[in-house]
């Protein structure tokens, strides 16, 4: 076996694109088992991928057993299976404008997804029978690589394992009927995530966009964030303990809109890749 290097936290607030090596952590199944990886090669065409095989997890040192498959062979998961999803609401103010909230939030937003709702890439998000307004939410996903409590904003970066691309869908009737936004949010296959986890991003300025069929829909960067991801993490670690695997969407820029069955929608976070899943009916 040999190990991963290079792929423990560093502080990448200010780090410039390219500057830091980049390691992809992938979560597939292949012939009947789940595993982890490291996928390897340029861009996300997976014609031009592999994924190298590790023996464990990625929440202590990092082993490759050797083995590569390539990635078209394989079936991408959810990168993780996190015991919760923390939510940060209303954290662009172009987002906050659409949805009619009046003044951007003094303090973060914070609502929470059940792990239930987490599907993978290519998995279908199914529309609940009793609603008619599903939106899409495209967003920078946290991924928490320790467990960890109280962490000041100056070492936030070092309980972070990486970033994906999430996707807060929403039942938009059932959150505004409801007061609250529990079962508007947390419905089975509500949280699309993937297509795997990027060690190293410089978020402070990125891209996080939205398309469906092709159409784009959202257009934001992390720049706009009204709370930053240093203080997302300091707020939501000073009431609760995340655990490794656990996964902090970090909120959406303006133009949510509705999704139907048929439709295809996308979520790309420039540095990471894309996140695709149909919609159908339930």
């Amino acid at each position: 076996m040999r190990a991963v290097r290079g792929w423990r936290r560093r502080d990448l607030w200010k780090a410039g694109p390219g500057s830091l090596p980049r390691v992809r952590i992938a979560r597939f199944s292949h012939a009947g088992e789940v595993a982890f990886g490291v996928v390897e090669g340029p861009g996300e065409d997976p014609a031009d991928l592999v994924v190298g095989v590790a023996s464990g997890h990625p929440f202590a040192p990092l082993q490759l057993t050797g083995e590569s498959l390539p990635l078209s062979a394989v079936k991408l998961l959810a990168p993780v299976l996190p015991s919760k999803v923390v939510c940060i609401g209303k954290n662009y103010a172009d987002h906050v404008a659409e949805m009619g909230g009046g003044a951007a939030p003094e303090s973060p937003v914070v609502f929470l997804k059940p792990s239930t709702s987490v599907i993978g890439p290519g998995d279908a998000i199914a529309l609940p029978r009793n609603s008619d307004r599903v939106d899409h939410e495209a967003e920078l996903a946290i991924v928490i690589g320790r467990l960890c409590r109280e962490v000041p904003r100056e070492r936030a970066f070092d309980v972070v394992l990486g970033y994906t691309c999430g996707n807060d869908v929403t039942a938009r009737d059932h959150q505004k009927a409801d007061g609250q936004w529990t079962r508007g949010k947390g419905h089975d296959t509500f949280c699309p995530l993937g297509p795997w986890v990027e060690t190293e991003l410089p978020v402070a300025d990125v891209a996080v966009r939205c398309t469906v069929d092709g159409e784009v829909r959202q257009d934001g960067r992390t720049s706009q964030l009204i709370h930053d991801i240093p203080a997302v993490i300091e707020w939501v670690t000073a009431f609760m303990t995340l655990l490794p695997g656990d996964v902090i969407l970090t909120g959406t820029p303006a133009g949510v809109g509705p999704l139907t069955a048929g439709s295809t929608v996308s979520v790309s976070v420039e540095g990471i890749g894309t996140l695709t899943n149909p919609v159908v009916a339930r």
